[in-house]
């Protein structure tokens, strides 16, 4: 194989971008040759003389592809991607992987029963230059032993019209959550990616606190690490205006990425050493304040798209592994859990147990869901900055 034949199953507004730039040829040795969705109209998909269809599971049978993106709402991620998989096909799926542990872990079973296959998530804050930046330091040592994480990341405003724009967002049976699930995956992929998983979680989630909708908007969580670091996540759908600052502290210094600017305040000495050495009470280790330099073009899709294609046809390692994505879903569902249960949660989640509790959310809805049409918008502003 020289090309891979890509299919994109579900054309919402991610779905689409995708095809946009892969009809633009901004992945090389990829062609998009099939596209599903149940809704979308699909006249101009078979103008580009794309094979077109209203359901995933046909595009998946019908020998058209050799890979797949999975770009639908998030529970369909999981029946789609085992059914792609066990079908013999590559897959990318969008975040979240899947609503929930188990589901996710059903879904990466699937996988190791056929590792020949690549199995990707589209995780592309992974090839943004900031974050690389930051990685770079973590593991170089600069930062020394971490010791607190803050991310205030409640620039992710979002109207009424917003969560009336489909009849499956923001419930628990369409869904599965809300700010966590939706908007934060590719927060919560970059914080453990830089940092580690966490050993603990207390959430606290207000529920439709400032919109119509069943599930979180609204969300304050506390971490704590094995060796003692602590951090604090905040993440809103309804506060305006709204922040994105994370700040990671070790014993060598402090890294705030905030307002497109990073900053290293970096201790001359380890600041542990630092205190056991001095001989005044009231001293302080010497400081450099540096600014980093990156490179401020955004996160790029493409980028991982193109990593995905050169996995299939090249074996070249993957970015965002699609097993990394059980990650970001197990912290959601922690801190939700958490919430829910009003004490910490120690990590590894037990998934069924939150599946059990996810299903009774569902079971004992009484939420109606108003759906109303909503104006063509450019999505892509929302993208993290």
């Amino acid at each position: 194989m020289n090309t891979v034949r890509l299919g994109i199953i579900g054309l919402g507004n991610i779905g689409k971008y995708h095809a946009d730039y892969l009809l633009n040829r901004k992945v090389t040795r990829c062609a998009l040759t099939a596209v599903a969705d149940a809704s979308t109209p699909l006249d101009r998909y078979a103008q580009e003389s794309l094979k077109t269809f209203r359901d995933g599971e046909a595009l998946i049978r019908s020998g058209l592809v050799d890979a797949v993106v999975i770009a639908t709402p998030h529970y369909q991620h999981t029946t789609l991607g085992i059914s792609a998989i066990e079908a013999g096909l590559h897959v990318m799926v969008e975040k979240p992987i899947s609503v929930h542990k188990a589901d996710a872990e059903r879904l990466i079973a699937a996988h190791r029963a056929r590792p020949d296959r690549v199995f990707a998530a589209m995780f592309q804050l992974r090839t943004e230059p900031r974050y690389m930046k930051i990685k770079r330091l973590i593991e170089a040592g600069d930062l020394g032993t971490l010791v607190r994480t803050s991310w205030i990341m409640t620039d992710w405003y979002r109207t009424e019209a917003y969560y009336a724009s489909g009849g499956w967002r923001a419930t628990w049976k369409g869904e599965g959550g809300g700010v966590l699930l939706n908007q934060c995956p590719h927060n919560l992929d970059i914080l453990q990616w830089l940092c580690g998983m966490p050993q603990s979680v207390r959430g606290f989630c207000q529920l439709g606190r400032y919109h119509a909708i069943e599930v979180e908007d609204n969300v304050t969580a506390y971490w704590a690490w094995a060796n003692g670091a602590t951090g604090v996540f905040v993440t809103s759908t309804g506060e305006a205006p709204g922040t994105n600052r994370l700040e990671i502290c070790g014993t060598r210094g402090r890294l705030v990425l905030e307002d497109n600017r990073l900053r290293f305040t970096r201790n001359e000495v380890d600041m542990i050493e630092f205190s056991r050495s001095a001989k005044s009470g009231f001293a302080r280790p010497d400081i450099w304040n540096i600014d980093i330099p990156f490179d401020n073009a955004p996160a790029q899709h493409a980028t991982l798209m193109q990593n995905f294609v050169d996995s299939i046809l090249d074996g070249a390692p993957l970015v965002a592994p699609g097993e990394d994505g059980l990650r970001s879903v197990e912290l959601a569902n922690a801190i939700l859990y958490s919430s829910i249960l009003g004490q910490t949660v120690e990590l590894p989640l037990d998934g069924a147990a939150y599946e059990r509790t996810l299903e009774g959310l569902i079971t004992q809805s009484k939420f109606e869901k108003k759906v109303a049409a909503v104006s063509d918008e450019d999505f892509t502003k929302s993208f993290v900055r």
